[in-house]
């Protein structure tokens, strides 16, 4: 079908949700198992030991061990509050950040952060200004260091709405920063999958919700997911892209199939490119990628490199474009948001 569609099923007996756009698979959520800390889940933790070299923090969370980057002036023993930032590695320590982000559907509240700010994509001046002073009102009496972000889905809500979903994050927010002593306790478990496709996906609003059982095998999803979880991923012309995650890496590597024509590498690459960053984050993959693209004129490498970052601007993990290796590979870093799909379904 044309247009966007949300499901809402469950796999492995977990939740999960899909995000079709023009009847494709655009974007995944499945949640972890039990016992993996969850992307957002906020913790009070308790300061563990100092790793010299590695500029952080082992931190004692309830159940397991996290790691603290960019930490300075903490003692082992202090209790400080924490965020889960992104999925755990095997054997590897959760990783988590100071910077508590509280986020609703509306807003997102800042500790650390104050201000009144508005998502650039609402462009109308006069909607801007009326929402700061929506925001400012509904942030009256709060603590000077809290502030607020407005979504974009503020644009086609009610005031009503937009006030009350700032009074509760803001509550929420102050009620978890007045409880930072003591053991290592959760204070606020991560949403479900369920609850980030209501609120994550709901701007543009979906064409269709269709949360009935078996919402992914009527729709394809089943199939899908079979497919995401094979290396080769067909590309136009008859190419294809092999995605392989290691340890330390997930390679990639282009070819062209059998097309031999002179254009060939440069039409396989820009596909690849095109793809990549949908493959990845259906995949969950992150971290170090090293791309083996095909064999190309190095005249043509700053045309695919504005097809990748054009490729990846509009994406919500945070990822950079480190460049061309002396071996002519293509290497970028992308933010671990997630858990890899062949564990979440493992």
């Amino acid at each position: 079908m044309k247009g966007r569609l949300v499901a809402l099923d469950r796999v492995r007996g977990r939740e999960a949700a899909a995000l079709m756009v023009d009847g494709r698979l655009d974007d995944l959520l499945i949640d972890p198992p039990d016992d993996r800390p969850a992307p957002e889940a906020i913790c009070r933790a308790v300061v563990d030991r100092q790793m010299k070299g590695q500029g952080g923090v082992f931190v004692r969370l309830p159940g397991t061990t996290g790691f603290l980057r960019q930490a300075s002036g903490l003692a082992p023993g202090q209790s400080l509050l924490v965020q889960v930032s992104g999925a755990a590695e095997p054997g590897k320590a959760v990783p988590v950040t100071s910077r508590l982000l509280f986020k609703s559907r509306l807003c997102i509240v800042t500790p650390g952060a104050p201000g009144l700010n508005v998502s650039r994509r609402i462009r109308d001046e006069a909607l801007r200004e009326a929402l700061t002073e929506l925001a400012a009102e509904a942030m009256a009496g709060a603590d000077e260091d809290l502030g607020v972000i407005l979504r974009s889905a503020c644009e086609t809500d009610t005031d009503e709405a937009i006030a009350d979903d700032i009074r509760v994050t803001r509550a929420l927010a102050e009620t978890v920063l007045a409880d930072a002593t003591g053991g290592p306790e959760l204070l606020v478990d991560a949403p479900g999958a369920h609850q980030l496709a209501w609120r994550d996906w709901s701007d543009p609003a979906p064409d269709e919700i269709d949360a009935d059982e078996g919402a992914f095998a009527r729709h394809g999803i089943d199939e899908a997911l079979d497919a995401l979880l094979v290396a080769q991923v067909p590309l136009a012309g008859g190419a294809h892209m092999m995605i392989e995650p290691t340890r330390a890496l997930v390679a990639v590597d282009v070819n062209t199939g059998a097309d031999t024509s002179p254009a060939a590498a440069l039409k396989a690459n820009v596909a690849a490119a095109r793809e990549l960053p949908r493959q990845l984050r259906l995949r969950g993959l992150g971290g170090q990628v090293v791309v083996d693209f095909a064999p190309m004129p190095k005249r043509d490498r700053a045309t695919l490199e504005q097809v990748l970052r054009a490729a990846f601007k509009g994406e919500a993990a945070e990822t950079s474009l480190a460049g061309w290796t002396p071996l002519g590979l293509f290497e970028l870093v992308r933010k671990r948001d997630r858990l890899p799909l062949a564990e979440a379904l493992g």
